[in-house]
This record gives structure tokens, C-alpha cells and sequence, in this order.
């Protein structure tokens, strides 16, 4: 008689090779286009910190502290697989570092912070310029807070240096997760969670083949946002270009909301689940004209691009005006990115 764990293999096999081709049709990357060692070649660092329990520094802000002021060749960080309870900062004297984990589900920096203040929250911050992120995810361990209480932040990660990448890296809080300050900024590969406003500043980045997991968020009524964009010029760079990924999670959410005046906000060839809300897209606490956003989707899939009941403010873009978002290009990606896609 034929054992039963040889009947059910085939089966989970095929499963498996199901799922997997779903997801590589969704978000469309290739396995080892961008991985660690690509990276470590195409940067070429001359010197390696090593962060771990039996090595030289026991945490990683320590190594961070040992690069040196207005630092000019790229340094590694490298840190080994465990979770790290810490605040970890990059100063803005500090460029040209590679802060490489083992792997977003291997190293982890964790750390409970919540704060009335954004930057003061945040467990990971980023203030240099030519900072390379690689294999590490991000908490930010704090409970929720009280409901009806949501001047509570909780940044898993802020970014405010110019010329910021992160590559296969995932970022956890409750809510207020990504703060996406200024600067130009490259995620490849991430996986992002949160629930109201969850990315949002006034920085100019892309995210590829990006995976956005909403949370349920007892705090407040209203629904959450992905996205809040604060572009207040048209003049200003700004504004977040999510490419190739996908969108699900808990209950209903906004892939964004009408922040400033130039608020710009553009989701391509992404997959959206139903727990986008039909309108796609909220005013909730802006009151000034609508006439310059630049909120909007383009060839985008799954129940939650229906389009038919999008607010009138929002834009199903053409081929010709999508063109401008499609690539790295805008952010002049091709001219520091150690690796990318278009």
C-alpha cells in the first residue's frame, strides 16, 4: 500500500509551483537579479565591521560610531543573523555606508518607541547621504496606544538622507511606519506594514516590487491610508512611484490621501486586493484646492483597480503620462544606484 506522505507530495509540490508562479506574474522580479553579494561587489568596500554577540561590536550603533566623520569610501556594516534591541542612528556625518543583514528574516533591529514626534519614534533613522540597506527588517515594538488616540507615533524607519536604497528589507509597526522624509530613495523588494499614513513625508522615492500589508487600526474610525505625500511645491522634488508589487491586508484603506497642494502619489502595474476602498483615494483633513495632485494609477490589477467609483480628483493615467514614473529615472536612479530595475 502506498504510503500516504508520498501521495500528498506531489500535491503540495504542485501547489507550491502554483504559488509561485502567481507571485512571480504579480510582482515580476527575478531571484538573484539583486541579492547581497551583487551588492557587495558593485560597491567594493575596502573595510567590514562586523556586528554580532561573540564578534568586535556587540551592536550595530557602536559600529556605526567607529565609521568615521565625513567618511568618503563605502564602509560595511555587517550584521549577524538575531534580533538587535536597539535604536540604531546613521548621522548625517556618516555616508557611504552598506549596513548588510543577513537577510530580512534572519536580522532584525527592534526597538519600543513611541513619541507625539515622528523622528523621535523612529528605530532606524537614516540622516547621511549614499546609505545601502540590505537584508534587515525593522520594528518598531510599540503597542498601539489608546483608541481615539492617534497623535501616537510609531516609526519603524525614517529616511532623510539623499541617495538612500534598501533592498530586500521589511518594515513593521502598528501604524506611522515608513517615515520617507527628503531625499531621493530606491526600495526594492520590501515589505511594508502599517495602517494610517503608513508611508509618508516629503521624499522622492520608488518602491519595486514592493509588498504592502494594511493593518487593522483600532485608534480612530476613519480609514487608514497608505500614503501620505507631503509635496507642497510644484517647483519641489517628492512623491512616491510604487511599481510592480501588490497590496492586501485587514479590512479597508486609502492607497493615499491629499496631504499638501502637490502631493503626488502614483501606483503602476501593481496588484490591488479588496481591501482597497472603492474610492481609492481620501481629502480626510485637507481642505485647500485639489486642482495640482497628482494621485493616481496606471494599469494596475486585481478587485481593488475598479475605477468606476474613484474620487474625481484622482487620475487613471495614460501610457504617455505614466512614462515619467515607470523608471528609475525619477530618481535619478541610474546615476548612484549600485542595482536596480527599470
Amino acid at each position: 500500500m502506498m504510503d500516504r506522505r508520498s501521495l500528498l507530495l506531489p500535491c503540495l509540490l504542485a501547489a507550491a509551483a502554483v504559488l509561485c508562479d502567481a507571485h512571480s506574474k504579480l510582482a515580476k522580479k527575478s531571484n538573484d537579479v539583486v541579492n547581497g553579494p551583487l551588492l557587495t561587489t558593485k560597491i567594493d568596500a575596502k573595510r567590514t565591521l562586523i556586528v554580532g554577540p561573540n564578534d568586535e561590536f556587540k551592536t550595530i550603533q557602536s559600529a556605526i560610531d567607529a565609521v568615521p566623520e565625513g567618511n568618503k569610501e563605502w564602509v560595511i556594516v555587517h550584521i549577524r543573523s538575531g534580533v538587535y534591541t536597539e535604536k540604531v542612528v546613521i548621522q548625517e556625518t556618516k555616508p557611504f555606508i552598506f549596513v548588510r543583514g543577513n537577510g530580512k528574516g534572519r536580522t532584525s533591529i527592534s526597538f519600543e518607541s513611541a513619541s507625539p514626534h515622528n523622528a523621535e519614534s523612529a528605530t532606524f533613522a537614516v540622516h547621511a547621504d549614499n546609505v545601502i540597506v540590505f537584508g534587515l527588517s525593522f520594528r518598531n515594538a510599540a503597542r498601539a496606544g489608546l483608541p481615539n488616540s492617534p497623535e501616537i507615533r510609531t516609526v519603524a524607519a525614517m529616511v532623510g538622507g539623499d541617495k538612500v536604497a534598501f533592498y530586500h528589507c521589511a518594515f513593521y509597526s502598528p501604524h506611522h511606519t515608513l517615515f520617507d522624509q527628503a531625499g531621493r530613495h530606491y526600495y526594492e523588494s520590501c515589505y511594508i506594514q502599517g495602517n494610517i499614513d503608513f508611508i509618508f513625508g516629503g521624499g522622492q522615492s520608488i518602491f519595486q516590487c514592493a509588498e504592502i500589508f494594511v493593518k487593522p487600526d483600532r485608534r480612530t474610525e476613519i480609514l487608514g491610508s497608505i500614503t501620505a505625500s507631503d509635496r507642497k511645491e510644484e517647483s519641489a522634488g517628492g512623491g512616491f512611484v510604487f511599481l510592480k508589487g501588490k497590496v492586501y491586508g485587514v479590512g479597508e484603506v486609502y492607497l493615499g490621501r491629499a496631504n499638501e497642494a502637490y502631493s503626488r502619489v502614483v501606483f503602476a502595474d501593481t496588484y490591488l486586493s479588496k481591501t482597497i476602498n472603492p474610492a481609492g483615494w481620501t481629502d480626510y483633513g485637507y481642505t485647500g484646492s485639489k486642482d495640482n495632485l497628482m494621485l493616481g494609477e496606471f494599469n494596475c490589477t486585481g478587485p481593488g483597480a475598479d475605477a468606476s467609483k474613484r474620487v474625481p480628483w484622482s487620475r487613471q493615467l495614460s501610457p504617455a503620462d505614466a512614462a515619467k514614473f515607470l523608471t528609475v529615472d525619477f530618481i535619478d536612479g541610474k546615476d548612484w544606484l549600485p542595482a536596480f530595475y527599470y
